[in-house]
């Protein structure tokens, strides 16, 4: 068993990721693994989890959280692993092997790694620290001072050891790896002087002594109109050196130690982006600060992949990430022609219609520049709903607003097998981009950094379709001004919303007349016309889903003879709705099973328990009542449910399913005959 502090809140067992609940009850278990085997105070519990006056309940709530954790935990074994959460009169305990915090991990690697003394030994070590960071500290913790605060001193912990590692690298000679690692730092943390400062040393000893300057610069610039004060000893140090140095060199600074010979270091550096290397995070300034460095954090980078040549180096700004790029290409095996921007996406969705609400949203979103940060959409909704045509629609409509390319992917969040690695994904991008096969890197980490390396200037969109979790798309993310990104997803991907500044766009389902316009798209306009009433029965039999509807059309398109009515009539039948709206492995119960399947066993039982509401609509005490649970679970059940979109949220305790859903739930129950089972 192991808990997650650097990142999202979490706690894991094996592969297995334990239910948490809401904020508030990740937020308790937090604050006790903040203060691991000593005991915390109920009244600071309250006063850390609520910002303004804390309610008269306050008392209750807290304990609830405290028991819910308790039943989680041994629901995962934690006695086997010695943990144990014990109550000592109006405070609590929770008794653990410290190891198993992630922060306890990463400080004590960082305490064992000497930079200076013996830096070929801090090298892992601090990798090693850095690489437990999933994401900024405490992700999914209400937004209180004291968390604030706690998040606030655990980033100044690992920004102290990416300046380490940083050192390391220089004092090894391998200055290319300290700027590369320094970089995406000093672009998150534009006032911390020790970090600009030991970037410019790592830029001056690569030969990129101007970049070193500009970085001084800009740096005495902001701390200026920020904080109205001037340049600190570190700061000023670092320049005044790279100054006699150029004055004793005649202003020709050479690369030294481990830099490459006749390589400039272009491209984008390890981090830059959003949040999928360990020493950087989201970036505020992409693409406004000094010409970024080559990705070296893993080791030199290839020549041709990630770095313009000798010949490139007088390349203005992102002309030689391009450079770069291009370079990778032609040392190909010829499968990708050098500067091709790649082309990915699917054919566009045959009878698209409507969707113009959508449609605008989602340009709102990603044409949006005004932040100067890569713009990131979500287009979630339940299954059927039409995620992914809406998304390639969007996507061929603007593509000539991409021309560097686009690229897509299906992550297999919701299919049959297992969901896409990250690395798999990366691996393909990295083809398409014109990377040669036996340079594309093996790990995650590495490839995501190059691929930002790559695409750092480009105008490049990228469509990541089928989502699972806001952690399976966050390597996947460019980091360059220019580039978008839309995410579909059955779930809210309320992560990315949290930590990448996501933009959600929702889905809803198709109107009477939306419904019958895809309805005579398919089936000629005619046919629909002849019996307008059976259209709208057959919308409404439906639930107003563009799958649902599909699968209804082929049917008629098999049946010439049959008038809607006909079909309709036969969907009446509850027994058998969910098998006639099927065809071949396309249908309304394939893509429901993929949801479900998803579900823990208790939101599972849930799910199968709503299901037997006379009319679908349902309230937390009457959802208890039909589970057999307790107010509190049912509630965090629902929220859970509804995140993926299997039941609908109307208002404040007003829920609804689906009727298409409860058949599904009640057949997966063995109470609705042969309905789906087709599939």
């Amino acid at each position: 068993m192991e808990f997650s502090l650097l990142g999202p809140i979490a706690v894991t067992t094996g592969s297995t990721e334990l239910s948490l609940g809401p904020a508030k009850r990740r937020s308790v278990l937090a604050l006790l693994l903040l203060q691991p085997n000593t005991t915390v105070p109920l009244e600071q519990l309250i006063d850390s989890l609520w910002e303004d006056e804390p309610p008269e309940h306050a008392r209750t709530v807290v304990q609830g959280h405290v028991s819910r954790l308790r039943a989680t935990l041994a629901e995962g074994g934690a006695e086997a692993y010695g943990i144990e959460l014990t109550t000592h009169g109006s405070a609590y305990l929770l008794r653990l092997p410290e190891e198993l915090i992630d922060a306890h991990r990463f400080g004590e690697l960082v305490a064992l790694a000497r930079p200076e003394a013996a830096p070929a030994d801090a090298v892992p070590l601090l990798r090693e620290a850095l690489g437990l960071w999933r994401g900024p500290a405490l992700t999914g913790t209400v937004t209180s001072p004291p968390f604030a605060a706690a998040a606030h001193a655990l980033e100044e912990r690992r920004l102290t050891a990416v300046e380490a590692l940083g050192r390391a690298h220089g004092t090894l000679g391998e200055h290319e790896q300290a700027a590369a690692i320094l970089y995406s730092a000093a672009v998150n943390h534009p006032l911390r002087e020790g970090l600009i400062a030991g970037l410019m040393r790592a830029l001056f000893r690569t030969g990129r002594q101007s970049d070193a300057l500009e970085w001084f610069h800009r740096t005495r610039r902001l701390l200026n109109e920020e904080l109205g004060v001037d340049p600190g000893e570190r700061l000023r140090g670092a320049y005044e050196e790279i100054l006699r140095a150029e004055a004793a060199d005649g202003g020709r600074a050479k690369p030294t130690g481990g830099a490459r010979t006749g390589a400039a270091s272009g491209g984008a550096a390890a981090g830059h982006g959003r949040g999928a290397a360990p020493e950087g995070g989201r970036s505020s300034a992409a693409g406004h600060g000094p010409r970024p460095v080559a990705d070296a954090g893993q080791g030199p980078v290839p020549d041709g992949t990630g770095a313009a040549d000798a010949r490139d180096g007088d390349a203005p700004g992102g002309d030689r990430a391009r450079a770069g790029a291009a370079d990778g290409a032609r040392a190909g095996s010829g499968s990708a022609r050098a500067g091709a921007a790649p082309r990915l996406l699917p054919r566009p969705p045959a009878r698209f219609l409507g969707r113009e609400e959508e449609l605008g949203a989602l340009t709102a979103v990603l044409a949006d520049r005004t932040t100067g940060e890569s713009p990131l959409a979500v287009v979630a909704g339940p299954a059927g709903v039409g995620k992914t045509a809406c998304a390639v629609q969007w996507a061929h409509q603007h593509a000539g607003s991409f021309p560097d390319g686009q690229l897509f992917a299906d992550l297999r969040g919701f299919g049959e097998g297992d969901e896409a690695p990250p690395a798999e994904i990366l691996r393909d991008f990295l083809l398409a981009l014109g990377t040669p096969p036996e340079r594309v890197p093996t790990s995650a980490q590495a490839a995501s950094a190059l691929f930002r390396s790559l695409v750092a200037e480009r105008r490049l969109l990228v469509v990541l379709d089928n989502a699972r979790s806001s952690a399976q798309v966050r390597p996947l993310l460019p980091g360059g001004p220019h580039c978008a990104t839309v995410v579909t997803s059955r779930s809210r991907l309320d992560g990315l919303v949290a930590t990448d500044c996501a933009r959600p766009v929702g889905l809803q389902t198709l109107g009477h007349e939306e419904g019958a316009a895809l309805l005579g798209a398919m089936l000629g306009p005619e046919r629909v016309a002849e019996d307008p009433a059976a259209a709208r029965e057959l919308v409404d039999l439906c639930d107003g889903l563009p799958l649902a509807l599909r699968a209804a059309a082929a049917q008629l398109t098999a049946r010439p003879r049959w008038r809607l009515a006909r079909l309709a009539a036969a969907l009446r039948d509850e027994r058998r709705r969910l098998a006639l709206l099927s065809a071949e492995d396309t249908g309304i119960a394939a893509a429901l099973r993929m949801s479900v399947a998803r579900l823990s066993a208790d939101d599972a039982q849930l799910l199968s328990a709503l299901a037997t509401s006379a009319d679908g609509h349902l309230n937390t005490a009457l959802a208890a009542a039909l589970a057999g649970y307790d107010p509190e679970r049912t509630q965090d059940g629902l929220d859970r449910l509804a995140e993926m979109h299997l039941v609908d949220e109307e208002a404040t305790d007003v829920y609804t399913i689906s009727t298409l859903t409860q058949l599904f739930a009640r057949d997966e129950r063995g109470e609705g005959g042969d309905g789906g089972k087709g599939e």
